[in-house]
């Protein structure tokens, strides 16, 4: 189960309450601006959808986050995740690429140390890979005009070795090439993987990316539910017949 559902908001000119003083409160107030909203006191609260509230006092925390949610508005409590209706992640930025990690409140210090773990792995052409391929969403849409045919295409060219792999410097540089030169993928494409375990760890690297690419996953009822998210969300789920194989953990994987 999630603890959260991952969300980003978009906050461009729009007031965000923040209550408190100090270097806590400072650091919310420079967070909003950063995305474009605008940091305002508990008075303006009824012009606001979300609150910050950091206070040393935890029972003067927990009356201002009373009253802000009485007013309807979303509210964060520094230092206690039981108030909060969200929680702030650690952020890692590459223009518009955002990469977000959150603990759910549980450790600010590991989702700061992960995020730093995954600054040094992404490169900074990230952020014009995404400028590039919102650039030519047109032209990648007269390329490949079904949008079964585009979904593989782009996914062809991200992946590992591809054109555009996004985890290679200068990837944005090669996007015009890719247009001018892309072959459509195969429009079908079937596989049948036989899982070890439970354990979502125990996937090969095969099995991952083809989980992760796939349009209809087919599975029998002992499939654990750890194995299946790892597939894509809006990807199909269909429940195969109640007589599985032997081993009872087949998936077939379809995609197109």
């Amino acid at each position: 189960m999630l603890h959260s559902l991952p969300l980003f908001h978009r906050i461009a000119g729009q007031r965000v309450v923040v209550v408190g003083s100090g270097d806590m409160a400072d650091a919310k107030a420079r967070l909003v601006e950063r995305a474009g909203g605008i940091p305002c006191g508990e008075t303006e609260a009824h012009h606001a959808r979300l609150a910050f509230v950091a206070l040393e006092d935890e029972r003067a925390a927990e009356a201002a986050a009373l009253r802000l949610k009485r007013a309807g508005l979303l509210v964060n409590v520094a230092d206690r995740p039981d108030l909060c209706d969200f929680t702030l992640p650690s952020v890692l930025e590459r223009g518009d690429v955002l990469v977000a990690v959150s603990t759910g409140g549980a450790s600010a210090g590991l989702a700061k140390h992960l995020r730093l773990r995954l600054e040094r792995l992404l490169p900074q052409s990230l952020g014009p890979l995404a400028t590039a391929l919102s650039t030519a969403r047109d032209r990648i849409r007269d390329r490949f005009p079904r949008s079964d045919d585009r979904r593989r295409a782009i996914d062809a060219a991200l992946s590992q070795g591809g054109p555009l792999d996004p985890m290679v410097e200068g990837s944005d540089a090669r996007l015009d090439q890719w247009l001018d030169c892309g072959e459509t993928p195969e429009s079908r494409a079937v596989l049948e993987i036989t899982l070890t375990s439970d354990d979502p760890d125990d996937l090969t690297l095969r099995q991952a990316r083809a989980l992760g690419e796939a349009d209809t996953v087919m599975h029998y009822a002992g499939v654990a539910e750890a194995i299946l998210v790892r597939a894509r969300a809006d990807a199909a789920r269909v429940l195969l017949p109640a007589d599985p194989p032997p081993e009872g953990r087949t998936v077939i994987l379809r995609k197109g």
